[in-house]
């Protein structure tokens, strides 16, 4: 059972507000909880230079037949132009919360 499941990771710059994206995926049922982590400093290459930004973690947590529609939605409110979107299966867990999930996202 708790294969059905999955936690989404995507970063969110600070200026956006990250409450409204995490929101609007728990109200389209795309997202059981998001959590938004607190503001943290991120460094990466882009486009062949080193890069520091501050962002917020997003911790999204599905069902795993909902990925593809979130992957969409994701793309849609993202302001990055590559966004993050990295798809951690679940396990094991509390089998009454990943019934919760999925009953959240139906």
């Amino acid at each position: 059972m708790t294969s059905e499941y999955v936690m989404v990771l995507t970063t969110i710059p600070t200026d956006v507000d990250a409450l409204a994206f995490g929101r609007a995926l728990v109200d389209e049922r795309l997202a059981a909880c998001v959590n938004v982590l607190p503001t943290m400093d991120s460094v990466y290459r882009w486009e062949g230079r080193v890069e520091h930004e501050s962002e917020r973690q997003v911790v999204i947590k599905t069902a795993r037949e909902r990925i593809l529609a979130l992957w969409e939605r994701v793309r849609e409110l993202h302001p990055y132009e590559v966004p993050e979107f990295v798809v951690l299966s679940i396990v094991d867990g509390n089998d009454a919360y990943l019934r919760w999930v999925g009953e959240s996202t139906r």
